[in-house]
């Protein structure tokens, strides 16, 4: 029908034009651009109607009938013919063309009216070089400065398009605003921060490949600055010309990955004079008086030559003298002074005989009587209770073998008893102190009557005696053996597992971290609920007849304490007082830290303000001395002290190894804009007190705990700290403000301020439905420990599970006044000290106690006090305020009792009865 050759360039026009009535072609399909990849050919297609031909003409050549490929259809809408034509185009043609614009096709479609043309479609030859043009380079830059990284990709068909990649991660430019990487395919960050650091990498592709640039290592570093100087020091010099000395350190900010360290000096000195002191010096005697009435004449002299100035020493000897102003011959009462004076002392000689010879017959005789009443008692009753667990107040199975008749220790006197069978109550017993108890008395615990005795398992013994009869069996109480009641009997070593499970709403908001109490001669525990501060004051400390209102405090503002060079503040600061309160014994201050406390990394020291406000060191807590003593504990330092005030603890890491232990928890809450939820990763010292203040915080801002707290060991190794938030489900949540890491410097965690370090992430939801959220919050420092939190968790609060926590509950008895605020009764307390505090055949006793109760370190301490024993038992109590250990004391007590059984000259099978039936069931 049509005729053409494929070398006219000029269109050939159909041999006859039909005469039917139409219109003209209209493509539908056009063909596109198109590129050939490696050695594919490539189709392009022409769609027309009504068409009754279609041919593609390539560079002005038309394209032989045979290479094309025709599909004929009918539109049912118009009844127009429809007609569609494939040609391939293969690399060998375009490569083979040359002309002065690229390989193209057009199809030109005919109908009965006539012809239409298609748009051109050129086809080339796909590829992308393998070398780029220009790689990014590396560059050092400060903190908040601009980074532009130059990137030219490889010459390629079509052109390549630009990529990012930061630590091999794709990077947004539309999800961070700092960050620009339109202009030209270069890398603009604005303002440069530390999390910015990195290898950055420009990846380049087309359709064909993809091509990587040298990597680029961007470092952002901070330039050191000093902080402010400390104030000065106090003269080293106690006499005449010395120096003082104030130092700065070069953390504020400390330099980090580079940065120049700060110029100038660190430490300055001026010169100090100190008054020396001067020794007093006596003046010459005065000349004698008159002769007196007495015949004595005198003389005087004072320490005036010089006076003692700038705390030297006062003179030493008398300033008085007297003497006999006639050689003897002075006579009163017409008599010699001589005689008179002989008189008087045989008068006194004679009295003193008579009054000691008079004592010593009473002291026989109330001996003698005391011996009889007590064999008498011991042959009536025979009731031996062998048990160590009279300190724990366990219960136990107790036989009590009828002896006669009437016995009064009976439980119920009016039954006859029967000779021939023994009787067995078992029950608890509750040792209560006798003070405010009906069980025993004071003397009870002291002498060892009849009624009742107790032994600690081997030849040494602690005896408990009841002095009054009727009331152990003509009372029904309950501290007695009870019989068919329902009181629910706690015991010591119940109250030694007291740990219960506290929601985070149950922590206390106040403000005020104080708490006061007044106090006398029994002494008692004040407890600053939930931040492991407390004081102990032991019976007696305070004198009789006198009461002082004691409080405890911590500091909630910045310390006042400024540690010099790499020292770091352990613990809260400390006050407790009025400081005019003198005290007989030693109280007991107990302090948390958060150090993990290894002598080879730690230094570690105890601080105390003066009232002029600078602070003085009291001690190091190895230090060898008689003034005071600390015993530092896993998680607190126990400090026995004589004077009030306001205390801290230092620590001196040693090494990089020392480890400051830091508790980590995050707290969620929706924002303002319902779409919005903010996480505040907190990470805090490992105290209770600054985790108290966290959760107040927190309860106002309406935040709530999302995983339990975790611990981190962060070493002092110069190494900062980064918190993360990893794995966010893609497609439900985003972070704001675009960026997942962050960084903060090792200076920041380690000698930072008292506050809690806060790192807060805003998450965005797509859509209000969204309700759950998973995700990872990961704590890390570098070259150091890691912790990971996995955070699931309802948005909502009415769904969401309420996370617990353990605690010590003590925030209901703030403050405990009497034998109630002491776990060991008082009359067991003074039995064991006038037990050990006497010297054994193998040293001191009290020695041994201390020994098993882990105090193996500045015995002399001890030594210097009045009862050694009554010291080390305060430390126990401050050591075990929360479980109450008394199974441990009398393990130690048992122990020791064995020890002494060896050098003992009593067996134990002398003291014990041969019927006696003994069962342990709550004890050691």
């Amino acid at each position: 029908l049509f005729s053409f050759s494929g070398n006219d360039n000029s269109e050939a026009l159909p041999e006859s034009m039909p005469s039917a009535p139409g219109t003209l072609p209209h493509f539908m399909e056009e063909p596109d651009d198109s590129y050939i990849i490696k050695s594919n050919p490539i189709v392009l297609r022409c769609k027309a109607k009504p068409a009754m031909q279609i041919f593609f003409k390539c560079n002005g050549e038309w394209v032989h009938q045979n290479e094309h490929v025709s599909e004929e259809s009918l539109d049912e809408a118009t009844g127009l013919k429809v007609r569609e034509v494939f040609i391939n185009v293969t690399r060998q043609q375009v490569e083979d063309f040359h002309g002065p614009e690229d390989y193209w096709c057009q199809c030109v479609a005919w109908s009965h009216l006539g012809t239409s043309k298609s748009r051109k479609a050129s086809v080339r030859i796909a590829y992308l070089r393998k070398n780029f043009e220009q790689d990014p380079q590396g560059k050092e830059v400060p903190i908040e400065g601009m980074i532009v990284l130059h990137c030219r990709p490889p010459e390629g068909v079509p052109a390549a398009e630009v990529e990012w990649l930061k630590n091999e991660e794709p990077i947004d430019s539309n999800l961070d605003e700092n960050i620009d990487t339109r202009a030209d395919h270069n890398l603009i960050i604005r303002q440069a921060r530390l999390s910015d650091s990195g290898n950055y990498t420009c990846m380049a592709a087309n359709i064909v490949a993809k091509r990587r640039s040298m990597s680029a290592t961007v470092v952002v570093y901070v330039n050191g600055g000093w902080s402010s100087w400390t104030e000065w020091s106090n003269c080293n010099a106690r006499c005449g010309r010395g120096w003082q000395k104030r130092s700065r350190t070069c953390t504020n900010p400390a330099p980090l990955n580079g940065g120049a360290f700060c110029e100038g000096m660190s430490v300055q000195k001026i010169t100090c004079t100190s008054l020396c002191p001067v020794d007093g010096s006596w003046e010459v005697w005065s000349e004698w008086s008159v002769c007196s009435p007495e015949c004595e004449h005198l003389r005087v002299r004072e320490c005036v030559a010089p006076p003692p100035r700038n705390g030297g020493k006062f003179c030493e000897g008398l300033g008085q003298e007297s003497e006999n102003c006639t050689e003897g011959l002075c006579i009163q009462d017409k008599k010699p002074l001589h005689e008179i004076k002989s008189q008087n002392l045989e008068t006194a000689s004679d009295i003193a005989l008579y009054s000691g010879l008079g004592a010593a017959v009473i002291a026989v005789a109330v001996l003698v009587v005391g011996v009889t009443l007590y064999r008498r008692s011991q042959s009536e009753y025979g009731v031996d209770v062998i048990d160590s667990s009279a300190l724990t107040g366990g219960f136990q199975t107790f036989n009590f073998k009828t002896v006669r008749q009437g016995n009064s220790l009976l439980l119920n006197s009016s039954m006859q008893p029967d000779l021939t069978v023994s009787r067995t109550y078992s029950g608890p017993i509750c040792l209560q102190d006798p003070m405010d108890k009906e069980l025993m008395t004071e003397s009870s615990l002291f002498n060892p009557l009849s009624d009742i005795k107790v032994k600690v398992q081997s030849s040494f013994m602690v005896s408990l005696g009841v002095t009054e009869r009727a009331e152990f069996h003509g009372k029904a109480h309950s501290g007695t053996f009870p019989h068919g009641n329902h009181r629910a009997f706690g015991t010591m070593q119940g109250r030694s597992k007291a740990m219960y499970i506290q929601n985070l709403a149950s922590i206390s908001t106040t403000s005020e971290l104080k708490t006061t109490a007044l106090f006398g001669h029994l002494g008692g525990r004040l407890v600053v609920p939930n931040t492991g501060v407390s004081l102990l004051i032991p019976h007696g400390a305070i004198p009789e007849e006198s009461s002082w209102e004691i409080y405890l405090a911590i500091t909630q503002k910045e310390s006042s304490l400024q540690p010099e060079g790499s020292d770091v503040l352990l613990g809260p600061e400390v006050t407790c007082g009025p400081s005019e309160v003198c005290v007989s014994t030693p109280f007991a201050l107990t302090i948390p830290h958060c150090a993990d406390a290894n002598p080879e990394h730690w230094s570690i020291h105890l601080k105390r303000r003066t009232q002029q406000g600078k602070w003085e060191e009291v001690m190091s807590v190895e230090e060898e001395t008689t003034s005071c003593y600390c015993l530092l504990d896993p998680y607190a330092c126990h400090i026995l002290l004589n004077s009030f005030g306001t205390y801290a603890l230092i620590g001196e890491p040693i090494s990089d190894c020392a480890v400051r232990q830091l508790k980590v928890a995050v707290f969620g809450c929706l924002s303002c804009n319902s779409l919005d939820y903010n996480l505040r990763v907190y990470c805090m010292d490992n105290t209770p007190c600054a985790f108290q203040e966290v959760v107040s915080d927190e309860r106002l801002q309406g935040g709530q705990l999302l995983e339990e707290p975790k611990l981190l060991h962060f070493k002092g190794n110069t190494c900062s700290l980064q918190i993360s938030v990893l794995d966010i489900p893609p497609f439900l949540w985003r972070i704001k403000p675009f960026t997942a890491c962050q960084e903060v410097p090792f200076s920041r965690v380690w000698r930072g301020s008292a506050r809690p370090l806060l790192c807060a992430f805003s998450l965005e939801r797509y859509s209000p439905g969204t309700t759950q959220l998973s995700c990872k919050v990961c704590v890390r420092q570098l070259k150091g420990h890691e912790q990971v939190l996995h955070i699931q968790t309802s948005i909502l609060e009415s769904e969401r599970e309420t996370i617990t926590f353990f605690a010590h509950d003590d925030s209901s008895f703030p403050a405990q006044v009497g034998p109630k605020a002491f776990k060991i009764p008082f009359s067991i307390r003074q039995r064991i000290c006038a037990t050990f505090d006497a010297p054994g055949a193998k040293g001191k006793d009290w020695q041994m106690l201390a020994q098993k109760n882990s105090i193996n370190r500045n015995l002399s301490y001890f030594a210097t006090q009045s009862s050694p024993s009554a010291v080390i038992l305060d430390l126990w109590e401050a050591r075990h305020q929360h479980d109450g250990d008394l199974d441990s004391l009398a393990c130690a007590l048992e122990e020791i009792g064995r020890t002494h059984s060896k050098i003992s000259d009593i067996t134990e099978t002398e003291l014990e009865e041969p019927d006696f039936s003994y069962s342990r069931q709550n004890g050691l």
